[in-house]
Parts: structure tokens; sequence; C-alpha cells
């Protein structure tokens, strides 16, 4: 059974995201995920199960094996939480954090290492990715150079809008807009290096970050299948011979099921047969499977 509602005693959320609740307490912020399901921007009705839960622990155990960069946890144990939430063990253990709050960067801060997604429309129709111009020819799904940085604006409903380095560097400054450039690639070169030990290939990740006393903290969640596109290396070799499609492990079974069954991607979803959930529930166990073995 999926959690799809988080109901606590008397406690009212702050902000109600697509999957995670926020109950704000000043300087700091209980963080709860839930079970909810989201697909072009449409929440559904059915959820995940457990979904909440390994979003919440393969963040944890990246945010704790990532040492080199400052995050906003506080605690992952509800028992150390502030009353009344450290009395909601049944309700939170396993899904909820409690964090810093920081002044929030409304950027997401997009790494990609493969042309996928919203980056391989662009190119495909312009020659471009965020306005920035790469070299002609490339095929969809091929591996980059390098790593690119392409920044977006943060949308709370609605799509995120993918804009140049520029426009970053324009509303943050020159420095803290390369300073979050050069966090966040090293991040997704680090973590990649990690994921092709288990011969797994990170073909892009969205990071958040924040400010605390002018200090950069990694904040929301890292590298978990909600953010970032995973591929099996065998998989996305075949795909790139074979010139289909890059199976990702994420819920990319459940989108391509809704682009099967051509629903307009307006309220209200449509129904997912229990099969297609329960696969894209094992992608997300899959991932976290291998999370652990790289960060225990």
């Amino acid at each position: 059974m999926a959690l799809t509602k988080i109901i606590l005693p008397s406690v009212l959320p702050s902000y109600q995201g697509k999957v995670r609740d926020l109950y704000d307490l000043g300087e700091s912020i209980i963080m709860v995920a839930s079970d909810r399901l989201s697909a072009f921007d449409v929440i559904f009705e059915q959820g995940i199960p457990h979904k909440g839960e390994i979003l919440t622990a393969i963040s944890n155990s990246w945010f704790q094996w990532l040492t080199n960069v400052k995050n906003h946890l506080i605690s992952t144990e509800v028992k150390d939480f502030p009353a009344p939430f450290s009395d909601f063990d049944s309700q939170l253990n396993g899904r909820a954090v409690w964090v810093k709050k920081t002044k929030r960067i409304d950027f997401e801060c997009v790494v990609r290492n493969y042309l996928m997604g919203s980056a391989w429309a662009e190119y495909k129709k312009l020659g471009t990715v965020n306005g920035e111009q790469l070299p002609p020819g490339l095929e969809a799904g091929c591996r980059l150079q390098t790593p690119i940085f392409t920044p977006a604006t943060k949308a709370d409903e609605g799509h995120d809008i993918n804009v140049p380095f520029s426009a970053m560097q324009n509303s943050l400054g020159k420095e803290l807009a390369e300073s979050i450039r050069k966090a966040s690639i090293e991040l997704f070169e680090r973590v990649s290096q990690q994921l092709a030990t288990q011969n797994i290939l990170l073909l892009d990740t969205k990071l958040e970050f924040g400010l605390l006393d002018n200090e950069l903290i990694l904040i929301d969640e890292i590298f978990t299948p909600d953010s970032s596109r995973f591929c099996q290396i065998s998989e996305w070799e075949n795909a790139i011979e074979k010139k289909i499609p890059v199976p990702t492990m994420d819920k990319q079974i459940i989108r391509d099921y809704l682009e099967k069954i051509q629903w307009d991607k307006s309220p209200p979803p449509p129904a997912l047969p229990d099969d297609i959930i329960e696969r894209t529930r094992q992608k997300y166990v899959q991932i976290q499977e291998i999370v652990k073995c790289i960060t225990e």
C-alpha cells in the first residue's frame, strides 16, 4: 500500500510538493517523503509503495558519504526530532529528515553527460542545449565529451525552464554561479565514477543548493531515481548500437506507458496497471541496493 498522504495529529505541513511535505520550524525544517507519484507534472491518485522511504534512504546514504561538501542534514532519526515530531515514529520513520533551513537558490542545478530528455529535444531542433551550441551530428542518448552544466529556473508548479548559464550568472552573480557550477560537476563526476564500478551510468542529475551564513549547502534530495537518470552500461551500449531509446532506471516505465495510451497529460490522470507500478518500484529498489553497496 502506497502512503500518498502524510497525516500527523494536529500538525499541518507548511508546504506540499509533488512528493514531499515540509514543516517549517523557523531555523530548521522537517521534510517528509510520501509515496506520491507524478508524471508530466501531474500528481496521480496512485503511488509507488515505499517510494518515500527508498528516496530518503538513497539521499541520506549519499549525503553521509559525500563528506567533501556540506549538506542540510541535522538528523535522520525521528527520536532526535523536535516535539511533537519525535512522537510520530510510526508515521515518519524511514521517510523523514530534520534539516537546516537555508536560503534556497532558485535554480535547478542540472548536470548532463548524455544527450537525453529536454536536452535532446532542444538539440534536435536547434543544435543547442540551454542555448549553448553543441557539435553537429550527435545522436539521441550519446555521451558528451565532458559533463555540461545546464541550469533551470525552479517552478513550484509546472515545468522548470531551461536557461543559459549566463542567466544564472546575471541572477546570482558570477562568483556564486561559478561556485555552484563547479560543485555540481564535481559531485556528478565523483558519483558517476562510483556508479560505474557497479556497471551503472549516471546519465544526468539535478541538484539543489541553499545558502547558510553565506556558505553553499547541498539540500533537498540527491542522486535518486526522482532526480537522476541511471542506466545499466550494457543496456546503454545496446540502445546506442540499435538506435533505440535508452532504458533508464526510474519512472520512465510509467512515462512510456502514458505515451502508449496517448494520455493528453492533463488532470485527471489515468489509472495505472499494477504491473507498471511494480516494475517501477523494482527499479527504485535496484538503485537503492546499488547505492548501499557503494556507500556502506
